[in-house]
């Protein structure tokens, strides 16, 4: 028997219940709904979209038990939770941050039967592991190029939207969900801690291939799906350029030029002017502008303005 208080997150819950199908256990949705202390309809969703991605059914009988599926095993470790913990991370929340990145480093150090964890990281991204349901049905979502209905907060009100779900992206740590407006195909990016009520349309759609490159080449948020890509050279002195040869902006990076003393000239494809601006202001006074002359002159004014303050 398992104790209600035992459940107190939906990542325990979530183990529990596939430790017990991985063991070959069976059982109905009112007596899982007892276990864990919740109704019969949170029950059904454990099992029908957080872990929908495992081969889990129910008998065909209306009030069946629930199984794993003949010959399916997670596979064996030291630690069989540990293991469990780690599917449903890498499988529903691949890279969700805070929380759940930690916690998914720790379990792959006690996968690999090491004592201590030779690998320090510190990635601060926003934490969503509040927002675990809504990822998973979003994931659900763009896996099968469903449309969605959702409640998107601005800031004065809350709107319904219907959108075309393409990627669960992270900029400058935070998260948010690169969609299509259902109404005219516009691309536009959306908070994801301001979507709510969301639900999955029967309606499907077949994404534009173009939008991967585009995302891969972004450099933040700020990216625009209707400027063609232009270029933007860069002067960085010696201390910039070894960071940027160790870790380019994007795949679009160019080294230019590459002086005797270190420095260099590099070159970067952006679609709009606020995706490198941020960048330059970070990197001063080691950077640069040379083209457009109009971003050089952004940069100057802004801090003009800062310094006026």
């Amino acid at each position: 028997m398992f104790y209600k208080h035992d459940y107190d997150t939906i990542l325990t819950r979530l183990v529990t219940i596939l430790t017990r199908l991985n063991r070959g256990e069976a059982f109905t949705l009112r007596e899982l709904s007892e276990d864990l202390g919740v109704s019969e309809r949170t029950a059904r969703r454990y099992l029908t979209e957080y872990l929908s991605s495992f081969p889990i059914y129910r008998e065909k009988k209306r009030h069946g038990k629930w199984k794993m599926a003949t010959g399916y095993k997670v596979e064996k470790s030291n630690d069989t939770e540990t293991q469990l913990v780690l599917e449903i991370l890498e499988r529903m929340a691949d890279s969700a941050g805070g929380k759940f990145s930690q916690k998914a480093n720790a379990l792959l150090s006690k996968l690999k039967n090491l004592d201590t964890n030779p690998f320090y990281t510190k990635i601060d991204l926003e934490d969503i592991g509040d927002k675990l349901g809504d990822v998973t049905l979003l994931q659900k979502a763009i896996v099968e190029k469903r449309e969605i209905v959702c409640l998107y907060r601005f800031e004065r009100e809350g709107r319904y939207l219907d959108l075309k779900p393409l990627k669960i992206v992270n900029y400058e740590k935070f998260w948010y969900l690169v969609a299509l407006d259902a109404r005219n195909d516009t691309l536009k990016k959306y908070y994801l801690k301001h979507l709510s009520q969301i639900s999955l349309k029967q309606k499907r759609f077949n994404p534009n291939k173009k939008i991967d490159t585009l995302l891969e080449n972004a450099l933040s948020v700020w990216f625009d799906a209707d400027t063609a890509p232009y270029r933007v050279y860069l002067r960085l002195d010696a201390h910039a350029a070894k960071y940027f040869k160790r870790k380019p902006l994007s795949k679009t990076q160019r080294f230019e030029e590459i002086g005797s003393d270190g420095t260099a000239v590099i070159s970067v494809e952006i679609t709009d002017d606020m995706e490198i601006v941020p960048v330059v202001k970070y990197w001063l006074p080691h950077i640069k502008v040379l083209e457009p002359e109009r971003i050089d002159r952004r940069i100057k004014s802004e801090i003009v303005t800062y310094l006026d303050l």
